[in-house]
């Protein structure tokens, strides 16, 4: 157990004291929370300017749409300002000619132009230069919505007063029914899973790849020979298997605090950018987060082993993006029952498809964050995993104890089951 101590704590200390891990750990977190205040601050900004406005109309609908613009900037003033109104023009192209050209010269920030036959085809164009400007855009389509409603429903001899109170819709709300009881649901809990399940994989791939270039690194460079000749390969691979781990429980750590001070004090940083703003926070259940690490842990084992036998298996780069496909393609499959699982969690290819070892680690921690399936299949999921975690682990270190000190051609797949006999 000492030996293996010895060789986590290398892996580990090597690591950590690296250039790279200090900026992805510390940079990272510090990137994140920068960008997520700069996204609410670009979010929140409203327009700040009355914005000059035209109509070409061919449908006598000035007046009516013009009653529709009522929205107004956070100063008090009108978001639109209807400075010119075309009706009928005997050239409808001038007029679209002549609209654009101020348009163009700053004369008018847009134009709307309304056919005649509006009411039947129901299709206006909106001309503008800030095609991005989706708040002035969604104005004007509620405005002619309106006002088009209004028509249609005056020409039946209804006549109504306020459209907009008529047409309002309910508010609907979605509410989550869980054995801890109800919990009104605003897209958290698809967020959560899908996060979650993203954590995992990228975890799951960088840290297992991270295993498969420190054998690769030490296996090139001889210095393997040196460490074979003081401990056993077994406690080689578990030594580099568990250090790897430490460092990405070190980062997720770090990560996970800074994720903790960003939600608690989010509230707050939008309060100050934008008052009375509302701000949703997630809360992810204990459980979530318990099942989570330990199906990591059963991933983790699992494919750092695998990557593990692959570092031992080549003696170059090359040779390792090839034969790691394999490794990496199985990882990226449970991405493909995504939608399935998502869809009915409960479902019979759901249950199957995540009790499968090399995608439960994954798909099992993606169904208990969408909808708790019965204990029963979570701990056999995890029973399986660790089984034939065990077994590749076995595996693994069979093909690393003779890998490590093999050079030149890539062994086949005979040669591979050849060194799995020796003994």
């Amino acid at each position: 157990m000492r030996k293996v101590w010895l060789v986590v704590k290398r892996e580990y200390l090597t690591r950590v004291r690296t250039k790279g891990f200090i900026f992805t750990t510390i940079g990272l977190p510090l990137f994140s929370a920068g960008l997520l205040i700069f996204t609410m601050m670009v979010a929140t900004r409203e327009s700040d300017h009355t914005l000059k406005i035209a109509l070409l109309d061919n449908a006598s609908f000035a007046k009516i749409i013009a009653a529709g613009f009522t929205e107004k900037l956070k100063n008090g003033q009108p978001l639109f300002q209807l400075v010119r109104t075309l009706e009928q023009p005997q050239s409808d192209q001038k007029a679209r000619d002549e609209l654009a050209d101020q348009v163009r010269r700053g004369l008018l920030d847009c134009y709307l132009v309304v056919p005649k036959e509006v009411l039947e085809k129901g299709v206006v164009e909106f001309h503008t230069q800030n095609a991005g400007d989706y708040q002035a855009a969604s104005s004007i389509r509620r405005a002619v919505d309106h006002a088009v409603i209004s028509r249609r429903l005056s020409t039946r001899g209804i006549q109504i007063d306020n459209l907009s109170e008529l047409v309002r819709g309910v508010n609907f709300t979605l509410v989550k029914v869980g054995r801890g009881g109800e919990s009104e649901e605003k897209g958290q809990t698809l967020l959560t899973a899908v996060a979650v399940a993203m954590v995992l994989y990228i975890t799951l791939l960088v840290y297992g790849v991270a295993t498969m270039r420190s054998v690769l690194e030490e296996k090139t460079t001889r210095i393997v020979e040196i460490l074979a000749s003081s401990a056993r390969p077994f406690q080689l691979l578990a030594g580099k298997i568990l250090g790897v781990a430490g460092v990405g429980f070190t980062q997720y750590l770090i990560w996970t605090l800074t994720g903790v001070l960003i939600s608690t004090y989010g509230a707050a940083a939008m309060a100050a950018f934008r008052p009375g703003a509302s701000v949703h926070q997630s809360h992810i259940p204990l459980s979530l987060l318990i099942y989570a690490v330990l199906f990591f842990l059963a991933g983790y084992f699992l494919y750092a082993s695998l990557y593990a036998a692959v570092g031992a298996m080549v003696s170059s780069d090359e040779e390792a993006q090839q034969v790691q496909l394999p490794v990496t393609l199985v990882i990226v499959a449970a991405f493909i029952f995504y939608p399935a699982v998502m869809r009915d969690p409960a479902s019979r290819l759901s249950v199957v498809v995540s009790l499968i070892p090399f995608l439960s680690p994954i798909l099992m921690t993606f169904r208990i964050a969408l909808q708790t399936p019965p204990f029963w299949q979570i701990a056999l999921s995890l029973a399986l995993s660790i089984a034939t975690t065990i077994g590749v682990v076995y595996v693994a270190a069979k093909i690393y104890r003779v890998g490590i000190l093999m050079y030149g051609k890539r062994p086949s797949l005979v040669e591979l089951l050849r060194w799995l006999k020796y003994t």
